[in-house]
């Protein structure tokens, strides 16, 4: 009889064995006790050496799936170029981690709603704590754009979302 159940019992651990392995890839769980930092300066204006670029939008995270905090502004520079800059960002370290610019209003909840319409994929997060820049591609109508947000591309969700708001 106790031959019988050693085929279930390596059966079942074989499944098990796979099923870890499957759920350390995919979540990969070590990430919610590390941190990547990084502090870039702000884009300084092209045509003046040292000047700071013009602001024309700003806005404040809103955590959705994970505590996420900080603030976004889009920055205008002299020889017409735009660049998102995060500063004091302050979120969870995650797989698949992309600083999204989105059509979608910032909603309370999870944020599922910000990859329902269109959306520009400014790249990888760099960091999940400290002060980033992101080129906007050339040809950005950046009216249509209202909302940032840092996206896990693996889950499909939103870890934390800006609203975009015009400055004078």
């Amino acid at each position: 009889m106790c031959r019988n159940k050693r085929p279930v019992l390596w059966i079942t651990t074989a499944v098990a064995a796979v099923a870890l392995a499957v759920g350390l890839y995919l979540f990969e769980p070590w990430r919610l006790f590390t941190s990547n930092r990084v502090d870039e300066a702000p884009p300084a204006a092209a045509a003046q050496q040292g000047a700071a670029a013009k602001k024309s939008a700003h806005g404040a995270f809103l955590s959705h799936e994970h505590e996420t905090s900080g603030s976004v502004d889009v920055l205008q520079l002299a020889d017409g170029k735009a660049t998102l800059r995060l500063t004091d960002l302050r979120t969870s370290d995650g797989p698949a981690l992309h600083v999204w610019l989105s059509d979608q209003p910032v909603e309370q909840g999870d944020g599922g709603n910000l990859d329902d319409g269109k959306h520009i994929d400014l790249g990888d997060l760099k960091g999940n704590e400290g002060n980033q820049n992101y080129a906007i591609p050339a040809g950005t109508d950046l009216d249509q754009f209202s909302t940032v947000t840092i996206w896990c591309e693996r889950f499909s969700v939103s870890f934390g979302a800006a609203e975009l708001k015009q400055t004078a």
